[in-house]
């Protein structure tokens, strides 16, 4: 039997008319840069979210990157990351010209370990980026208050992490600011690459939008030295369709992933601890651990069943950031995700036999 990692098709057939109606509303407009679409979306995420503002940028890296400079973050500034990530955070640091430091992991959540957060913050520190990382919410309480008595700005990196829910409040207003990613392959995913900065700070909300409209409040008066980073019509509209959807798909996604961790009962397969407030997973990726990965991901894809792998190598031992090589020491729950990780099949859409047959050829490894 075959089973994709992931499938798109299964979401976008049940909403063929409505996202073809979403194209054609745009088409008739002919109007695809800042208009009704990215108004409208915009409002309703941010909605969603519960908060004030929502800015739509180009994708989910430039999201991250506008917060950093309204902040006025840059050169001579560090910012604390998880070290274990998508370069995507790690790179929006760069690009303002800060320097990343890296924290390790939990090996409960996957996420950004708070109580290693402390010992990296020095007095050139000015924010911790919270990657809600595979749909798991970061210890925001903790990390929160951390910042709060270091007076640190909080990043939500929420690229993974769209619907997820932390006593009773949904990524975006569990810091100061988040950056989202709609990547096609996301829990909320447009049809091409797109983003947004979520805030209740209209303040921040408003230099994020002039600088992703090149520095400029008005048009041909450029107050910062921006760049071009914008949500389109086209995209924001399919996104207002499937946002419609996206709590429904958030609830398949987490009972595909109990049906896996209950059933899963290979003990050289570890799979991911579902928290005892299931919204705070949206399960983005399932990850499980296991030693002997490489025959793992064989095995299965003998079987039919396609695997990914987030991530294999880290960020600090990639060429890119051959600068910061010093910092690796003493991150061993980072290095075993790295060396272990498996993203199991999972996606709304999945038939019965398909689940069933993932759970039992990881038995029989």
């Amino acid at each position: 039997m075959l089973v994709p990692y992931l499938e798109l098709q299964p979401i976008h057939q049940k909403i063929q008319k409505e996202l073809d109606g979403a194209y054609h509303m745009v088409m008739n407009r002919q109007w695809f840069i800042g208009g009704r679409a990215d108004e409208q979306f915009e409002k309703r995420f941010a909605a969603y979210c519960g908060a004030s503002s929502c800015v739509g940028t180009g994708n989910g890296l430039d999201a991250i990157r506008l917060i950093l400079l309204a902040y006025g973050i840059g050169p001579g500034d560090e910012v604390i990351v998880p070290a274990n990530t998508f370069i995507a955070t790690v790179l929006a640091v760069s690009y303002v010209g800060a320097t990343p430091v890296f924290v390790d992991g939990s090996l409960d959540t996957f996420t950004i370990d708070p109580e290693r957060i402390e010992e990296k913050i020095t007095e050139r520190t000015k924010a911790i980026i919270a990657v809600h990382l595979y749909g798991r919410c970061a210890a925001m309480e903790l990390i929160c208050k951390l910042a709060k008595r270091y007076s640190l700005k909080v990043i939500e990196d929420a690229a993974q992490a769209h619907g997820a829910q932390l006593n009773g409040k949904r990524t975006g207003v569990l810091g100061d600011a988040a950056a989202f990613s709609f990547y096609p392959g996301k829990n909320l995913g447009a049809l091409g690459d797109a983003g947004a900065v979520v805030t209740n700070d209209e303040e921040l909300a408003r230099m994020v939008r002039a600088y992703g409209n090149y520095g400029s409040y008005e048009k041909y008066v450029h107050v910062y030295q921006g760049c071009n980073s914008r949500l389109d019509e086209l995209q924001a509209a399919f996104l207002s369709v499937k946002l419609n959807y996206l709590d429904e798909w958030n609830e398949e996604r987490r009972r595909i992933a109990r049906e896996y961790t209950k059933k899963i009962q290979n003990p050289k397969i570890i799979c991911p601890q579902i928290p005892e407030n299931e919204e705070e997973h949206v399960f983005h990726i399932y990850p499980v651990l296991v030693e002997e990965r490489t025959d793992f991901v064989e095995t299965l894809k003998r079987q039919g069943i396609m695997s990914n792998v987030h991530y294999p190598i880290a960020i600090m031992e990639q060429g890119a950031y051959a600068n910061c090589r010093e910092q690796v020491v003493d991150y061993p729950v980072t290095e075993r995700i790295c060396r272990q990780e498996v993203s199991l099949p999972l996606y709304p859409g999945m038939t019965e036999e398909q689940i069933e047959w993932v759970i039992a050829c990881v038995n029989n490894f």
